[in-house]
């Protein structure tokens, strides 16, 4: 009976090892922070911060490890979150739509930009990396036209039912967190126990074997582009329900924080490997990190430093721990 749990540990660990390394950064990150400034670490307001971006990192991330897992990339998530949030506060602010359907329309127009990059990826053939990275500032430079460069207030929105379903308190625990963990649990079913999750593991390998095993390689590319539009969608929307505001600007600070906790979390960049357990680990190492230079009122410069710094060493471990490399 020992041995069989001794077995179940360690094939635990062995089918995590990548995720589990990041232990390294968290232990690294938190005794930085306790050391330089220890009342920060136990402040209760820093943790209950930290409960605050964490969903919002998680929606980003988990849909970027299905796409990253295909061998693809999608950086236009950073302005499609602005772009889907615009809708939702545009939408209750201007056309007094109810905000419970301009969610729902605001996933749509998430989804719409998803499927649009999966669309010019795959029919276009172009290079995800090129079109992900014209799409991001072709949205960013909409957004700051179509505003003219102003934010947009939805306070009114704090006395409808759905802010509090979405982003109040459950016993004093923030609700967009029983939210992402919904979010986490369907997506682990659909990449780790699901047909899909195969699918995508198979074009991530070796796309050519998977089309002829009969995997409708292209269909499978679009809608993992629309997943992440999705939450992308749903990121943005969460972000402007919990600050009542929207700005031009939003959604591009989080651009480093999700490639960094994606690759952190145990999904290399060759594709065919990944993991939804090491994409929650990866959004909790890097939301503590940011939240902790934001909390020791150190400069914005080293949250970059950090961010960038973090990703190397996460893309070096993979290097040296992976088995197949392209």
């Amino acid at each position: 009976m020992k041995m069989n749990k001794e077995f179940t540990i360690n094939s635990f660990i062995s089918a995590n090892s990548r995720p589990l390394s990041s232990l390294f950064y968290f232990v690294l990150i938190m005794s930085i922070f306790f050391t330089t400034s220890p009342e920060v670490f136990f402040s209760t307001k820093f943790h209950q911060a930290v409960l605050t971006v964490y969903p919002i990192i998680i929606f980003l991330v988990i849909p970027l490890v299905f796409v990253v897992t295909m061998g693809e990339i999608d950086l236009s998530f950073a302005s499609n979150f602005a772009f889907a949030s615009w809708i939702f506060a545009l939408l209750i602010k201007t056309f007094s739509i109810d905000p419970f359907l301009a969610f729902l329309l605001g996933i749509l127009a998430g989804a719409f930009i998803g499927v649009l990059m999966g669309c010019l990826v795959v029919y276009g053939r172009i290079s995800s990396l090129v079109a992900s990275l014209g799409a991001l500032f072709l949205i960013r430079g909409f957004l700051f036209v179509v505003s003219d460069s102003k934010s947009i207030t939805i306070i009114e929105i704090r006395n409808h039912w759905m802010y509090d379903l979405f982003v109040g308190k459950f016993f004093g625990f923030p609700m967009q967190f029983i939210w992402a963990g919904i979010f986490v649990i369907i997506s682990y079913f659909l990449y780790h126990r699901h047909v899909f999750g195969a699918h995508i593991h198979h074009i991530g390998d070796n796309p050519e074997s998977a089309a002829q095993m009969g995997i409708n390689v292209d269909r499978t590319r679009i809608f993992c582009f629309m997943f992440c539009g999705i939450g992308a969608a749903l990121a943005g929307m969460f972000s402007t329900l919990v600050n009542f505001t929207w700005w031009p600007t939003q959604g591009f600070g989080y651009l480093l924080l999700a490639l960094a906790s994606v690759f952190v979390g145990g999904t290399p960049t060759w594709g065919g490997v990944g993991t939804v357990f090491g994409a929650v680990f990866g959004s909790g190492v890097i939301a503590y990190m940011e939240t902790g230079i934001v909390a020791m009122g150190w400069s914005g410069l080293w949250r970059q430093f950090f961010n960038g710094l973090i990703i190397i060493l996460a893309l070096l471990g993979h290097r040296f721990h992976g088995s197949r490399i392209r």
